[in-house]
């Protein structure tokens, strides 16, 4: 796990934050942990290895996890997604370094997809961390939403195979 996310998910938004339900992870899912949940979250017998790397859980069982969408990049230069227990979908932040700022600005993973029952306040802890320059949470989910369409074609495709010109799966 980058150190960055390490540092960050100790800090006192991951454990003390009032109304954040979100358990942060020690470390990445094994892989044999990521297939077994994967095959079970998309039904799909064959669907192998996804390219994430979760690293927190809420309540209800929805993952956050960094999507590696591109192997040959860095991977704190990958996006930050939430895949849901009942099948939600979003895409958090760009990268990294603005998933912190997220996190910095007091919205987790599940409040970024779901609608916030309170104000949010800053963690100081988490801003001190955060690189770069300080990012609004409204302008890390506008950067971020672009990427959701891809992200669901690639669930789409895991759900339901490989599909032709025509929208029809290739089975």
């Amino acid at each position: 796990m980058p150190a960055l996310l390490a540092t960050a998910l100790t800090g006192p938004f991951a454990t003390d934050h009032e109304s954040h339900d979100f358990e942060p992870f020690d470390q990445f899912d094994s892989a044999e942990e990521l297939r077994d949940w994967w095959t079970a979250w998309t039904g799909n017998e064959n669907a192998g290895v996804p390219p994430l790397r979760c690293f927190g859980q809420d309540g209800t069982g929805g993952l956050a996890a960094i999507w590696v969408r591109d192997p040959a990049a860095a991977i704190d230069t990958q996006p930050v997604v939430f895949l849901g227990s009942e099948g939600e979908l979003a895409v958090l932040a760009r990268d990294l370094g603005d998933y912190v700022w997220l996190l910095a600005g007091g919205v987790g993973p599940l409040e970024a997809v779901s609608e916030l029952e309170r104000t949010p306040t800053a963690v100081p802890e988490i801003v001190a961390l955060a690189p770069g320059a300080p990012r609004t949470i409204e302008a890390i989910l506008a950067d971020a939403r672009p990427l959701l369409e891809e992200l669901e074609e690639f669930v789409k495709e895991t759900v339901h195979g490989p599909f032709d010109e025509f929208g029809e799966p290739l089975r």
